[in-house]
């Protein structure tokens, strides 16, 4: 027997879940936040898998060898990008000085325009420096990169147990619901995992087309640190919308401050702008496509949830597990309208509902008052 509750109260229990359910990921995100990580690395490398299976190599050693490939890319660019950390320090000094003439030109420019004294921007400056709020930012900082340290250290055992137990995992979920709904839950899971596969290798070949022409451009209008910049620049730039305005500033600022340049610093951020058009109208629609069709609200919204909830991790994570949802209402009726709300396709555009107003036949009542 079907219980039909009243509209208000449906929405009552649709807002206690969903608070509880968010509750529930702030409270798990050491948890969560490396496994789901680790979810996306195992599928993108579940190609590679089965091609190493396919010329008989053992699943154990095939699923190994795949992280050894996958940890030797990682090691690669962390070691590209610690030589262009090491040279940033080495080049402190001249920043420093390049940084007090900027700001004895600000301050210059503010006397004049506003009539402050460079004593009182000063007294302003040294108020708002406290030695106990830096060492407990510096504190707080080291504990964040240590606990980082030691989830990434569990990340490659994650991989490998999703892997190796990815069957096992599959059948539990399809042996969780009757069997009569069997055959809709292995359609929407293999739709789930071409969807995630589809856009995490899309991703990982966007981020690389990125970086390279991040990198290009800044080589050539002399900008310093080009590598450093433009890989930051091209991860940053997977948190959309809100990544890419990051990346320019933070060029902009290390630019300025290294060289003193204002030229080229704003020719750094006119790169980052065509980079960034090349990306939208070229390297999106023809690499990634149509495999994750979010609208721009829905994206915004769940990248400033996820960073809410879980920090950095959690805006990089909010997109493809967004999209897993929308796959998984798109296919159960009950849920098809949240698919519609999510979507960004044609489908999802509502037809108008036409009304007709129908006259009142006067010959059949008669004229009779």
């Amino acid at each position: 027997m079907k219980i039909k509750l009243p509209f208000y109260a449906m929405l009552a229990l649709v807002l206690l879940g969903t608070w509880l359910f968010l509750y529930g990921i702030f409270l798990g995100q050491d948890i969560l936040i490396p496994l789901g990580f680790s979810f996306l690395i195992a599928v993108l490398l579940q190609p590679l898998e089965r091609l190493f299976e396919h010329i008989k190599i053992p699943r154990v050693l095939s699923i190994l060898l795949c992280l050894v490939i996958a940890v030797s890319v990682l090691f690669g660019l962390f070691s590209v990008l610690s030589y262009q950390v090491k040279q940033f320090m080495q080049d402190l000094p001249a920043v420093e000085k390049n940084l007090s003439g900027f700001v004895d030109t600000t301050q210059n420019w503010i006397t004049d325009k506003f009539h402050v004294s460079q004593q009182q921007q000063q007294q302003a400056i040294q108020n708002a420096k406290n030695t106990k709020n830096l060492k407990a930012v510096a504190g707080t900082t080291l504990g964040f990169v240590g606990s980082s340290l030691a989830l990434i250290g569990l990340i490659p055992i994650y991989v490998f147990l999703l892997m190796y137990y990815r069957k096992h995992l599959i059948m539990f979920i399809i042996k969780t619901f009757d069997d009569k709904h069997s055959e809709l839950v292995q359609k929407v899971v293999s739709k789930v995992r071409f969807v995630v596969q589809k856009y995490v290798t899309g991703l990982v070949i966007e981020t690389s087309c990125v970086a390279v022409l991040n990198c290009i451009g800044l080589l050539i209008i002399g900008a310093p640190y080009p590598i450093l910049l433009g890989i930051i620049g091209a991860i940053l730039n997977l948190i959309p919308y809100i990544g890419g305005l990051i990346a320019i500033i933070l060029t902009a600022i290390v630019t300025l401050s290294n060289t003193g340049d204002i030229t080229i610093t704003l020719l750094s951020v006119v790169v980052y702008f065509v980079v960034q058009f090349i990306d939208n109208n070229f390297l999106v629609p023809r690499i990634i496509g149509s495999s994750v069709q979010l609208n721009a609200l829905v994206s915004i919204l769940a990248v400033l949830i996820g960073g809410t909830l879980c920090g950095i991790g959690g805006m990089f994570l909010s997109l493809p597990f967004v999209a897993i949802c929308k796959v998984i209402c798109d296919h159960v009726p009950e849920l098809n309208a949240w698919g519609k709300v999510l979507g960004d396709e044609e489908s999802a555009r509502w037809k108008p509902i036409k009304v007709s107003i129908r006259k009142p036949d006067l010959k059949r009542r008669g004229n009779t008052v």
